[in-house]
């Protein structure tokens, strides 16, 4: 699954880079033994033992992947024992990216948190490491294997709980059945199937899926979507609700339904700044029902945790899997649609990063 190859600001990311590149933890005293002596207000999952430690994208060029990169470092600097960081953007080249988890490897690096964005093409690079020893932490994209034989830990997103979160969201906004129209990535990705079955599962059969099934591929980005929901709306008259799990590619496609005399449809979907102030926009004109879930930048802070915590002997996380909780719903005054009109349209408001941080990381 190549996950939000969309918003792109890639010179801005190349530059990012190249000051992810390295870095050194302060805060607590370190002697002979390798160990860090004091860790003051340190995190249970930071133990003594310093390391190197590596965070690894198979494609780092959008917005989505330089807020998770730098997620991913916040995190990693919460704990004194990370003495070093470094990272590698794969540019959405299997080889290179096969080749980055070596390179890390062969540099010696204690610990490694990779975005396998090639699936099982990695599976055996991420194993090489493994065994080297290197602790060795897959995230959000299944590379298959197993932990224990091909890595320590593959911490996913929990994919179907976004898809039961929406699922009682359009009981409840349509209540009576009807025509769902589901947008997902890349044809066969996991991401996007696992949702479609967990929507399937709680919906009854007066909820009838339209179009290509488990969902129409757009591969996440917003010129194919716009072609996509431009042949459906001319090919089915009545589209009550869309699915859509990334929503800001939608936003330059939504425009399609008023231009046609149509209501835009109940959406329920994932987070992102431009989406929330394109729904502001519309609420004196073409007023729409929205719901979306945490897009989940903080996957990679959970996959850091684990990573860390085994490589430095710290308190290993309970949780194996990250769950997107639900940030916003137009119908349920305590989750209200956030529109931050002054931050760019690529920032990620459920991101535990400050809209404001992530609007610099661009400049």
């Amino acid at each position: 699954m190549n996950r939000r190859k969309t918003l792109g600001i890639v010179g801005a990311i190349a530059a990012a880079a190249l000051a992810l590149t390295g870095c050194t933890s302060t805060g607590g005293a370190s002697n002979s033994t390798g160990k860090v002596t004091h860790v003051a207000g340190a995190p249970s999952w930071c133990g003594t033992k310093k390391i190197t430690f590596a965070l690894l994208d198979g494609f780092g060029g959008n917005s989505w992947r330089l807020v998770t990169t730098a997620s991913g470092k916040a995190e990693a600097q919460k704990c004194p024992s990370v003495t070093k960081f470094l990272y590698a953007d794969g540019q959405g080249n299997t080889s290179k990216a096969i080749s980055d988890i070596k390179g890390m490897a062969s540099r010696g690096v204690n610990a490694m948190v990779v975005f396998p964005d090639a699936g099982k093409a990695v599976l055996p690079a991420l194993t090489d490491a493994y065994k080297a020893g290197v602790v060795t932490v897959p995230y959000r994209v299944d590379p298959g294997g197993k932990a224990g034989v091909n890595y320590d830990k593959w911490i996913g997103d929990d994919f179907a709980n976004d898809g039961n979160n929406w699922a009682a969201w359009i009981k409840k906004v349509v209540p009576n059945g009807g025509n769902i129209l589901f947008m997902g990535g890349p044809a066969g990705n996991s991401q996007s199937v696992t949702e479609y079955d967990a929507l399937r599962k709680n919906l009854p059969s007066s909820y009838k899926f339209i179009d290509q099934t488990p969902f129409v591929p757009t591969n996440w980005d917003p010129t194919l979507t716009q072609t996509l929901l431009s042949a459906a709306i001319a090919k089915y008259p009545k589209i009550d609700v869309i699915v859509s799990d990334f929503g800001p590619t939608l936003v330059s496609s939504l425009p399609l339904f008023t231009k046609s005399g149509r209501p835009i449809p109940a959406l329920a979907t994932s987070d992102g700044n431009s989406l929330s102030c394109f729904w502001k926009s519309q609420q004196s004109t073409s007023p729409f029902k929205l719901m979306t879930v945490a897009t989940g930048n903080d996957n990679v802070r959970l996959a850091v945790d684990y990573a860390v915590a085994k490589a430095t002997g710290g308190k290993i996380p309970t949780a194996d899997s990250f769950k997107s909780p639900i940030f916003e719903d137009s119908t349920d005054p305590s989750k209200p649609v956030d529109c931050q009109a002054n931050l760019p349209g690529d920032v990620y408001l459920s991101a535990q990063m400050p809209g404001s941080q992530q609007a610099a990381l661009g400049k």
